[in-house]
């Protein structure tokens, strides 16, 4: 049976974006026994993916970590895996080539590797693009994924359609990414006037940001802490639509289907790290607080499934 190791570490979006390459390396190689290597935070949802027959831990180990080494050499080694898809393609991973003794054929940007990705170019490309051009050289075609596999009981978290969305924030290091919480309160408002519920999505580093939301919107569900990435996918696979920051959670309501208004400042290239799905607008200004709420609500294209009278 051919054994084949796919390398996808991190951060959220970007193991988000890369589940379209995944589904499409299964898809290519139906009988292979394929094995995740990945980081903590993402192994439930390779398991439950069923793109993977295993999924291995790495845990970064740093210059001194020398057990974890070990570990890893002797994983990569006794694994008779054939080939490798790289689709962290960083220092790391390249390095994690040199550890193997009989080199398998490996797609990524290691110089000397069998299945070299030569675009030079790769660095200024889209995640989800460069992975999809990476494979199409290897004859695997790509595209955006079906995520009904993500799915979860969201009974008790007392959303009721139809709704809408809110992503308020965003990794606490990038304040310039966030728009501002009373705005969004501003446009809930609206939304809920023409009939829709409002549900607002954060991690407790965004509890100040949805704190001020849900303070100024009555009304407003608060969901800070209590939804997994399966609640958040099966949420916007029912919600009318979502409005949200640069931040992973966002790219995971737009691989769904939902009609997403992604909000971007001028220090993000929307070309080279938006969203991807069937139903994305992206939204700009230099400051992030530039952009009105009118913006927005021209913008956002709510499904007509569920919406009030």
């Amino acid at each position: 049976m051919e054994r084949i190791l796919v390398i996808k570490l991190s951060a959220l979006g970007d193991f988000i974006l890369a589940l379209g390459s995944m589904a499409a390396i299964r898809k290519h190689h139906p009988d292979a026994h394929i094995t995740l290597l990945t980081t903590r935070p993402y192994i439930d949802m390779a398991h439950r993916s069923g793109y993977f027959n295993k999924i291995e831990e790495d845990t970064r180990p740093g210059y001194f970590g020398f057990k974890a080494w070990k570990k890893l050499h002797a994983f990569f080694n006794d694994g008779s895996f054939s080939r490798v898809y790289d689709l962290q393609l960083n220092d790391r991973t390249s390095f994690y080539y040199k550890l193997f003794r009989d080199k398998p054929e490996w797609s990524g940007v290691v110089k000397g590797a069998a299945l070299f990705y030569k675009n030079p170019a790769w660095r200024q490309m889209h995640a989800f693009m460069r992975h999809r051009k990476m494979l199409e050289e290897l004859g695997i075609d790509m595209r955006v994924p079906d995520l009904s596999w993500m799915e979860s009981d969201i009974s008790l978290l007392g959303v009721k359609k139809p709704y809408v969305l809110f992503i308020p924030g965003s990794a606490p290091q990038h304040p310039e990414k966030r728009w501002p919480a009373l705005k969004y309160a501003a446009l809930g408002l609206k939304l809920m006037r023409d009939g829709y519920n409002i549900a607002v999505l954060g991690t407790a580093a965004d509890a100040d940001a949805v704190g001020k939301l849900v303070k100024a919107c009555p009304g407003a569900i608060d969901l800070t802490g209590k939804t997994s990435l399966f609640d958040i996918a099966t949420l916007a696979q029912g919600a009318s639509a979502a409005v949200g920051n640069d931040t992973g959670p966002t790219h995971l309501v737009a691989l769904t289907g939902c009609p997403l208004a992604v909000l971007f400042s001028g220090t993000t290239n929307p070309d080279l790290s938006a969203p991807v799905g069937a139903a994305v607008t992206i939204i700009q200004a230099q400051e992030i607080d530039g952009i009105t709420v009118d913006d927005v609500m021209k913008n956002l294209h709510p499904r007509k499934t569920g919406v009030a009278a």
